[in-house]
């Protein structure tokens, strides 16, 4: 029941807003407009207001602004209300207005988000340092260690984990050369992802850095009178370093009344604090609440909401441009692409995580509809920019046969990519 809601919820929205683009510096232009419609196929709702009708169509997958004297094979009268009958300069900003209205979403949408404040972890924008190694993994059958930094793949900087995480991700099945800084010394290494999950995404099977981190400290137990705050970062238990949550917390079960060393990173200092774990033994207790890894805390007001909104985006743009970029080379798996139904599988798992989570998907999805509206591929907004752009500089328009074979050059473009989504969506289905 989520996925059913959530999906035509945040499917509706991008799809109204690009319309809406449209619409709007279209009329602003004073071009007529005949069908502002959410949706293809046939009409199941429908009302005419100043000469436009507004409905709803059978097919949720998109939606359309139909334009007086719009299409190419349409008889045109050249009244001055007619799209044709407007300059270029007018109909690249109708064009241009769907894409752009989906941009301003994305960043309005994730501000929103931003705004209400967020735990990140810190490990995100850290360097690219391998934690742990998984026992049978390509990382360890490549010979990574825990301790390595990666610092390229394939030549490009990975300057934090993010970075490395995504670029592994995009090569399930293919062989990434990895430089890795091991002790002041520069290795290459070829390491070969594994598919992984739903989406085959490339695995190495290694785990980032973890740095536990107090996150609450109870008022009058061993860990308050021992002096640890809360947003330590515990870095050694009794001299016995880089230790995971789960190994923490069995270390203070099973130290009950016998006093720990608690080696804790606190702005930037590191502290030695004494504790003594209080109740029975294997269950005994200092009264913390710790993380298992070390995070933040963002509360921006709106201008700084906006600001991050605009970086995340544009770090979103950047490797939306390097996963098209893959898919032209081959180093992106086509199978790794989403059709429809991939999207509703994420937008019901976001809506059942909550508001936050569903919004920012849909930021997520505004941003790329945009981006991909742009490319200029005939159909698309981005095609018919280009078309003007060709018309523009070569002064004469392009005769009205070869528009069409554009047009449906693009048609089966596009034909071709929505087979692929929708297989891709079935394979995962049945696996």
């Amino acid at each position: 029941m989520v996925t059913t809601l959530a999906f035509p919820f945040v499917l509706g929205v991008l799809v109204f807003v690009h319309e809406l683009g449209h619409f709007l510096v279209a009329r602003w232009h004073g071009v007529r407009v005949i069908t502002f419609s959410l949706g293809f196929g046939p009409k199941l709702a429908k009302v005419t207001r100043g000469g436009t009708e507004y409905c709803v169509s059978a097919v949720p997958l998109g939606g359309y602004v139909k334009m007086a004297g719009e299409s190419i094979e349409e008889a045109r009268t050249g009244a001055p209300d007619e799209f044709m009958s407007k300059s270029k300069w007018v109909r690249f900003q109708v064009y241009l207005a769907g894409p752009v209205m989906n941009l301003l979403l994305a960043l309005v949408v994730l501000a929103a988000v931003l705004s209400r404040g967020a735990t990140v972890a810190a490990y995100h924008a850290g360097p690219a340092i391998i934690g742990a190694v998984d026992s049978g993994s390509p990382a360890e059958t490549a010979g990574l260690r825990a301790g390595d930094r990666v610092v390229r793949v394939n030549g490009d900087a990975v300057p934090t984990w993010d970075d490395f995480d995504m670029a592994v991700a995009m090569a399930a099945g293919r062989t990434l050369a990895l430089d890795v800084d091991r002790g002041g010394s520069t290795l290459h290494i070829d390491a070969t992802p594994r598919a992984a999950g739903e989406f085959d995404q490339g695995d190495l099977g290694i785990q980032h850095v973890a740095r536990p981190q107090v996150i609450q400290v109870n008022p009058g137990t061993p860990a308050a009178r021992g002096g640890v705050h809360a947003r330590d970062v515990i870095l050694a238990i009794n001299g016995e370093a880089n230790l995971q949550n789960d190994a923490i917390v069995d270390r203070i079960h099973a130290s009950a009344g016998k006093p720990l060393t608690l080696t804790v990173e606190r702005d930037g200092a590191r502290l030695d604090l004494q504790v003594t774990p209080e109740g029975a033994m294997g269950s005994a207790q200092i009264g913390v609440s710790i993380s298992p890894y070390e995070v933040s805390e963002i509360n921006p007001n709106w201008i700084q909401a906006i600001k991050l909104s605009a970086q995340q985006n544009w770090e979103s743009t950047v490797l939306i441009g390097k996963t098209l970029r893959g898919l032209v080379t081959r180093r992106t798996p086509m199978r790794q692409l989403m059709g429809p139904v991939g999207i509703a599988e994420l937008s019901g798992t976001a809506a059942a995580m909550g508001f936050a989570p569903l919004f920012s998907l849909m930021a997520m999805i505004s941003l790329n509809l945009g981006l991909l509206n742009l490319l200029p591929v005939p159909i698309l907004d981005g095609g018919h920019i280009a078309i003007l752009a060709i018309e523009g500089v070569a002064r004469r328009d392009l005769s009205v046969r070869v528009k069409e074979r554009i047009l449906m050059a693009g048609a089966v473009l596009l034909a071709l990519l929505m087979v692929t989504v929708i297989y891709n969506d079935i394979a995962r289905l049945l696996r």
